[in-house]
């Protein structure tokens, strides 16, 4: 047996699994990883440096003694019942005040599930969202951790050392109680759906509408990341396009299928949003826009049939403006979209009794994270300055920014309706903004017609109470 007492272990030496371990050893700490794969497990030792202490092993037994206590271990298996077995199969061997981390995307009402059954056996459960993929987990993931305030003091200097930084900060930090950490990487990844869709539908009227070629498109996107749009997914979107198909020469991107997945977290913040009844119209978009992209058949069926208005690539006059004016849409609609998806987790944070600060959730989603941007700077200044700011549309300088561009948005949006561009998710941006801006809305003749024909009451602007009316 080895006697080395390791810092840190991880179930699943997968990509994820492995480049984590790896990650802490650079960074100085004793790991251990469990797979039931021997290749996987020696394949981890395989691939450590001189001087570092890595072991691989598919000894549950022997994975849980070489760990020093309070054990911290972290689960990177698949979602769902994979959990829970690799929990039962490893309860035995713990003790009171060993930690279990599950280091993928639970749905948060699992994770709950989880903290109140380990919680009686003196087991401290955490949540954590990880983002960044195979690169961020080797050199630097954003880290959303949630759970038992004072069990994260041990895990604290692990997974701050090996977190990427911006501007000397790790992005990871404690961020509440129970399932706050996977519910806010559920957020997170509603807010990455819309993000990318907002993408898709202006690449689509770039090259549908202004008649830009592959080259101009790739350009476009790379400049724009050099402007506020500054983000992981304009850069990899710049980065895609310029990728060729090595045996046509074509733009690889032309050759992929328009049926596009997802793994259902959009759909679970779409759901939950629901629940707490806050509006996230431009996530929703872009979850029934996956839904609608797997009707190919019947889209093709409809394009022969349903003639009408349709997109003729016409270089404008002035194409720099235009594109410019894209831009600034585009912008107005991501900073929509991530006011949508922090709105959610404020009310949630009330809800479920999270206590989370919106601050830090701004801050390590600055880096390493698929959704980090520029503007995201902007957002934790806002709630550094105001922490109780009810959504980031109200903070001056972030409504200065939309007020600036939001003629723009109004004269692409008219623009796509001109040629039948489809913009569903950049509509449901502007939409959100009219509605919130609206101080009346229409829905005083909703609850009248609730009253009509179910007797559901309504209430009055001009005095207290609650009112039915005979209306025949």
């Amino acid at each position: 047996m080895n006697e080395t007492q390791y810092d840190f272990g991880i179930v699943g030496l997968g990509v994820m699994g492995r480049n984590l371990l790896l990650n802490m050893a650079d960074n100085g700490f004793s790991v251990i990883g469990l797979d039931l794969d021997p290749l996987k497990a020696a394949a981890l030792e395989a691939e450590t440096g001189q001087g570092k202490t890595v072991r691989g092993t598919t000894s549950a037994e022997e994975f849980v003694s070489a760990l020093r206590r309070p054990r911290a271990l972290m689960l990177l298996v698949p979602a769902g019942k994979p959990v829970d077995a690799a929990i039962a199969n490893l309860l035995p061997l713990l003790e009171e005040g060993d930690i279990v981390i599950d280091g993928g995307n639970s749905y948060f009402p699992d994770t709950d599930r989880r903290v109140e059954a380990l919680a009686a056996e003196g087991i401290h459960f955490f949540g954590m969202g990880i983002s960044g993929g195979e690169k961020g987990a080797r050199f630097g993931p954003s880290m959303m951790p949630g759970g038992n305030r004072q069990a994260y003091e041990r895990l604290r200097p692990v997974f701050e050392a090996v977190a990427a930084k911006v501007n000397g900060e790790p992005c990871v930090a404690y961020l509440g109680n129970g399932s706050a950490g996977n519910y806010v990487k559920m957020v997170h990844n509603g807010i990455e759906y819309g993000v990318m869709q907002l993408i898709a539908e202006v690449y689509d009227l770039l090259k549908r509408c202004l008649g830009l070629d592959d080259k101009a498109l790739q350009q476009t996107f790379e400049e724009w990341n050099q402007t506020e749009l500054q983000s992981y997914l304009v850069e990899i979107t710049g980065e895609i396009l310029k990728k060729q198909d090595e045996e046509t020469g074509t733009a690889l991107v032309n050759l992929i299928s328009d049926r596009a997945r997802s793994k259902g977290t959009g759909k679970w913040t779409s759901q939950n949003a629901m629940d707490l009844q806050v509006p996230v119209p431009t996530i929703d978009m872009a979850v029934l826009m996956r839904d609608m992209s797997k009707y190919k058949e019947e889209r093709v069926s409809a394009a022969a049939l349903l003639k009408g208005v349709s997109a003729v690539a016409e270089p404008q006059d002035n194409q720099k403006q235009a594109v410019d004016q894209v831009r600034n849409a585009f912008f107005f609609a991501m900073l929509v979209t991530y006011a949508q998806g922090l709105v959610q987790l404020r009310v949630a944070s009330a809800e479920y009794n999270y206590e989370l600060e919106l601050q830090d959730v701004a801050r390590i989603w600055r880096g390493g994270c698929i959704i980090r941007a520029a503007c995201l700077e902007d957002f934790r200044k806002a709630f550094e300055n105001a922490p109780e700011l009810p959504n980031i549309l109200l903070d001056p300088q972030i409504g200065q920014k939309l007020l600036q561009r939001q003629n723009d948005m109004r004269d692409i949006l008219k623009l796509a309706i001109d040629k039948g561009i489809p913009m569903p998710a950049m509509m449901s941006s502007l939409s959100y903004f009219d509605a919130y801006r609206s101080e009346t809305l229409p829905t005083n003749l909703i609850q009248a017609q609730r009253d009509f024909f179910g007797a559901h009451t309504y209430e009055r602007i001009d005095r207290e109470g609650i009112f039915h009316t005979k209306w025949n």
